[in-house]
């Protein structure tokens, strides 16, 4: 079993309550800095979660970490993907232009980019001038600082659903960055395309966790508890697994079918106590578990076909 997992079994279950993103904040970074690992980062984040909203959040920058283990604890990173067209390669209209100095100059405009109103670094998805060989736009991702002249992040409205969590329309207006700004690798490949397993992955760690503590504290039924632990251990063990594998995809759409139902069960249990705050916000944030739900299936059936490809 994971190191965190145990953890969440023992500690104290009593977490102070957090409205806002500057009160979540410091607490995440600091159990972040302490832990080894993007799972334990998911798990422990979730567990110290007051609401569903600062498990999600704690799971996306967790993610964030799996996907460049190089960021640290302390900024709030946020991945800007979607634009008004979608996400795809196709959709991407941001412009990464070389600079007369050797650098870079971004153009463009990005949308529903999570924590963007409070993020220190966003990483910017764009495509350069030049399209690949076979004709796809050549995406890149730019480290750009949130202070960067010519960046602005624009609030969007709150969602229905965990509303605690913000987003931001990025708009970026001629952003000068140096060389060294450009992730390596290809933008959609290298990081948007794994990035989706890999925050399922996390977040929904995040989630059970989140669930283990308000188990524990409002003593539900053990056996709730312990199918909780099992998905939490192969979510951690998942989370080790190449992001991009078949078998991890076939995986974790097993792995995130086991987690519906217990967000069922949980639904259930905290019908029994309709007067609590936490059980109206769990109620008002269960349909975030269904966002995406149409990409997961049609991600699993792909990585059935390339198992019977034999690829």
């Amino acid at each position: 079993m994971h190191p965190a997992i145990d953890t969440c079994l023992r500690a104290p279950t009593a977490v102070p309550e957090r409205a806002t993103v500057a009160a979540w904040w410091p607490r995440w970074r600091d159990g972040a800095a302490g832990s080894h690992g993007s799972a334990a980062m998911a798990l422990r984040g979730g567990f110290d979660a007051d609401r569903v909203g600062w498990a999600f959040a704690s799971g996306y920058q967790a993610a964030l970490r799996a996907l460049l283990p190089e960021l640290p604890a302390t900024l709030v990173a946020a991945f800007c993907v979607t634009e008004e067209g979608g996400n795809r390669p196709r959709d991407i209209g941001t412009r990464i232009v070389p600079a007369s100095d050797g650098g870079w100059t971004v153009h463009g405009a990005k949308r529903w980019t999570t924590l963007g109103p409070d993020s220190n670094l966003l990483l910017v998805v764009g495509a350069l001038a030049t399209p690949a060989a076979d004709g796809r736009p050549q995406l890149r991702v730019a480290r750009v600082p949130a202070g960067a002249p010519g960046l602005q992040l624009l609030p969007m409205p709150e969602t229905r659903f965990v509303p605690e969590v913000p987003h931001a329309r990025v708009q970026l207006d001629g952003v000068r960055l140096p060389s060294e700004a450009l992730l390596p690798g290809d933008g959609y490949d290298a990081y948007v395309k794994p990035f989706r397993s890999i925050e399922d992955t996390h977040v929904t760690l995040a989630v059970l966790a989140y669930l283990l503590r308000e188990a524990r504290a409002r003593q539900w039924p053990a056996a709730f508890a312990e199918r909780l632990c099992a998905v939490l251990t192969l979510l951690a063990d998942l989370a080790q697994a190449p992001p991009a594998a078949p078998a991890t995809h076939v995986a974790l759409s097993g792995a995130l079918a086991l987690a519906h139902a217990l967000y069922t069960e949980a639904g259930t249990l905290w019908a029994l106590q309709p007067g609590d705050p936490a059980a109206q916000r769990w109620q008002r944030d269960a349909a975030l578990f269904a966002v995406a739900s149409s990409a997961r299936v049609q991600r699993a059936a792909r990585a059935w076909e390339r198992l019977q490809a034999g690829a």
